[in-house]
């Protein structure tokens, strides 16, 4: 028959396991174990008697309290609703001009066109509107197609070269690589588009000017323009303020004019409802200081 042994140290009896000398004490459970399990078991069971909580196949069971946190989410979007909808209405029916005049719904246009903007927008002009390669600044107020906020709600309602049947519709010819102009004609126009906006150019580059000018009135005016200001009707780029989608060094607008270049917008008519479009239209027109 075993003997108890107990612990010199602490006088508590011991289970008799022995590890490399270590022996292990019979220590009681502390009684604070006991209570927290009794108290996390009896709040289960209120829980589960108060509120939905069991699975039971094609339903679950609602609990004593009868709350629902899909009917308090409803609610709740119902409400916001129907508070938004005390400035919504109104810019829904009024014109952009009286919407521009009212400080107070342009503080709401403000808030909800940046939230608009952000979730919508923002990955291919940035979040300050301020474009990339390949994406217009929206703050630089050079509009392709008109800065007005009708035309900027008709912008984004049926795109560039979208899907939808009114998109804008609007492409930059390659003229080196389908053989229109030829390399020399290619590396004189770019000098001379570069010269519009005021670029310093080298020798060799000034020596192509003239050659740069006739090739542009013959080839390029027809949507930029004679002074290669740009055409909002074909959504032309102004050449002469300095401000370029795709770069305007020596090397990026050679490769435009070469090249080409299609820009894509997606069309937002019918993911944004009418209102949305129509406070992003005037977010985005005071990004760029368009009309408001």
């Amino acid at each position: 028959m075993a003997t108890e042994k107990h612990d010199p140290v602490t006088g508590r009896l011991t289970t008799g396991h022995e590890w490399n000398g270590i022996e292990e004490l019979n220590t009681p459970i502390p009684r604070v174990v006991f209570f927290f399990l009794i108290a996390g078991t009896l709040f289960s069971i209120g829980y589960w008697l108060l509120m939905p909580a069991w699975p039971l196949g094609w339903t679950y069971t609602k609990g004593l309290l009868g709350i629902d946190q899909r009917t308090v989410v409803t609610r709740q979007v119902e409400e916001a609703t129907a508070s938004r909808a005390v400035w919504t209405d109104r810019i829904a029916t009024e014109d952009f001009a009286a919407i521009a005049a009212d400080d107070e719904l342009m503080r709401h246009v403000r808030d909800t066109g940046r939230t608009l903007f952000v979730d919508n927008c923002a990955v291919c002009h940035g979040v300050r509107g301020t474009g990339g390669p390949g994406f217009p600044d929206l703050a630089a107020g050079a509009w392709l197609w008109g800065g007005d906020p009708e035309t900027v709600a008709e912008t984004i309602g049926v795109g560039i070269n979208s899907t939808n049947d009114d998109t804008r519709v609007s492409q930059m010819m390659a003229f080196g690589r389908d053989g229109v102009l030829e390399m020399a004609q290619v590396s004189a126009v770019a000098a001379y588009v570069r010269s519009l906006s005021g670029q310093q150019l080298s020798e060799a580059d000034r020596a192509r000017l003239e050659v740069g000018q006739d090739v542009f009135t013959a080839n390029c005016a027809a949507c930029h323009g004679e002074e290669g200001k740009g055409m909002v009707e074909v959504g032309a780029p102004d050449l002469t303020d300095g401000n370029w989608i795709y770069g305007g060094d020596a090397q990026s607008v050679f490769t435009t004019i070469y090249s080409g270049r299609q820009g894509h917008m997606p069309h937002w008519q019918g993911r944004l409802s009418p209102v949305d479009i129509k406070i992003l239209a005037l977010y985005v027109g005071a990004l760029g200081g368009g009309a408001q």
